[in-house]
């Protein structure tokens, strides 16, 4: 993005005054040098008065962003990660981050709007926007696409956002938009609607977490890295590509710091398929990526489904303002759909004193009021769901409940006991995720998935208004 820099005059420094001058010869060497000494000692008590001034009404910022552990780990505090940045614009260690995502906007997920995708539905010809976009083309998808991207996400919902309560946004983007692959089928056009974005959440008051979504080979073999399938990320030059989608990235918005608090070096990398010291080293690089092109960012880390309390504690030391992402599900194994509503709650609580024990900053980047993964297609397109016997992916499923109302529909069709579950279920993550950093919900809206679909739950009463509000208080302890 080429910046626009607002051109102005030269200003004259505050306090400074332009003094008339004495007429020749009117005045004797002594006088003038009284007189020199006198306006010279006002200027000084006039500057320095002016600068006193500007700092009492300047905006105030936080001297240093060290991290500071919760009372029941202050004795580790000489180990903690120090956070020393004051270029950061986001307190992380004063506020809480409260937030949502904007999934399925420059990143398709066909359960998030299946429209999209629908004439596909039986041949699974297309199962994600690498093949949607092979499939039609490059002009036929740009055409679809941008008409997408200008109407999923507008202005009136970044007011919608702001006026929940909420305080950053989420906005998830493939490597694909910013440093495209030669023989790649994705096409562009993503990015000055990003830069509208931005805008839009500097005059509505909200904060951007940027999120690199997808990888080259993919990341994880999931449709939200862009690609369905193998995972081959780490092979050949694609970590170095994605250094180089980070670092695009990072020097497009290094002036917008006053909005972008972090960018997310790589979403959900899966851990088990990768080599974990790889892993580690492209964090480094990235990294460096980042805060070269701007010291305001925070970087942020996922935990690659390691340990967030345990595997990453040893990681980044020496690292200023560096974040640890963790996403979590109850939903997709066989045995985590199988809980109950209670059992769901108890584990949600379980996992605030486990964030508050991390050495860094820690978000819990991605969850959901889901109990079941029930929405159309969550688990791929054409798939069934685990919770009503109907997967058949790995690990299997067998039968808990019934689907209906849940897989598609609104909020308010939703029966009266899973409107009760979901509610209570949201307070209790609210109340865990916030013993440390903060938190973003995954996602703001959705075509059809009740349980996923923020501004729908607000609406429907199931997610608090306020965001301290509670039905079902001191579930947490």
């Amino acid at each position: 993005m080429a910046m626009m820099f607002e051109s102005r005059a030269p200003r004259t420094p505050p306090g400074r005054r332009r003094w008339p001058q004495a007429s020749p010869g009117g005045l004797s060497r002594h006088t003038k040098s009284s007189i020199t000494t006198m306006l010279n000692t006002a200027f000084l008590l006039q500057s320095a008065t002016a600068l006193l001034a500007l700092s009492s009404t300047a905006r105030a910022a936080p001297t240093s962003y060290e991290y500071h552990p919760s009372k029941a780990n202050a004795t580790n505090i000489l180990s903690r990660n120090q956070l020393n940045n004051r270029a950061v614009t986001f307190d992380f260690n004063g506020d809480k981050v409260r937030g949502v995502n904007l999934g399925g906007w420059f990143v398709l997920e066909p359960w998030i709007t299946p429209s999209i995708f629908q004439e596909w539905a039986t041949n699974k010809q297309v199962v994600d926007e690498y093949t949607y976009t092979k499939t039609l083309g490059k002009k036929e998808a740009s055409s679809r696409l941008t008409k997408h991207w200008k109407t999923w996400i507008t202005e009136n919902d970044f007011k919608a956002i702001k006026q929940a309560g909420l305080n950053h946004v989420r906005i998830p983007i493939g490597y694909w938009a910013l440093s495209p692959l030669a023989g790649d089928p994705y096409v562009q056009g993503q990015l000055p609607i990003l830069d509208q974005a931005i805008q839009w959440a500097r005059s509505t008051g909200l904060k951007v977490l940027l999120d690199l979504h997808g990888a080259p080979g993919s990341q994880n073999g999931f449709d939200n890295s862009g690609r369905f399938g193998a995972i081959q990320w780490q092979q050949g030059d694609t970590v170095s590509q994605t250094v180089k989608a980070l670092s695009d990235l990072s020097r497009r918005y290094a002036g917008d710091g006053d909005v972008v608090t972090s960018v997310e070096l790589l979403n959900e990398p899966l851990g088990s398929s990768l080599d974990l010291n790889g892993l580690k080293s492209f964090y480094d690089k990235g990294y460096n990526a980042v805060k070269a092109a701007s010291s305001n960012f925070a970087v942020v880390i996922e935990d690659a489904f390691q340990d967030f309390s345990t595997y990453w504690n040893g990681y980044g030391s020496g690292k200023a303002d560096l974040i640890l992402d963790t996403h979590q599900y109850q939903i997709f194994t066989p045995e985590l759909v199988g809980k109950s509503p209670s059992d769901h709650v108890s584990a949600a609580c379980a996992l605030g004193p486990k964030l508050a024990s991390t050495n860094k900053w820690t978000i819990v980047g991605e969850w959901t009021g889901a109990q079941t993964d029930c929405a159309k297609w969550l688990n791929g397109l054409g798939t069934g769901a685990r919770y009503d016997g109907t997967f058949t992916g790995k690990g299997g499923s067998s039968y808990t409940g019934k689907c209906d109302g849940k897989n598609v529909g609104t909020v308010a069709k939703l029966s009266s006991d899973d409107k009760s579950n979901i509610r209570s279920y949201i307070e209790a993550q609210l109340d865990a995720y916030e013993q440390h950093t903060g938190w973003f919900f995954w996602t703001w809206k959705t075509e059809s998935a009740p349980e996923w679909n923020m501004k729908d739950l607000i609406a429907g009463g199931l997610f608090p208004q306020p965001l301290n509000s509670r039905q079902h208080p001191g579930q947490c302890g």
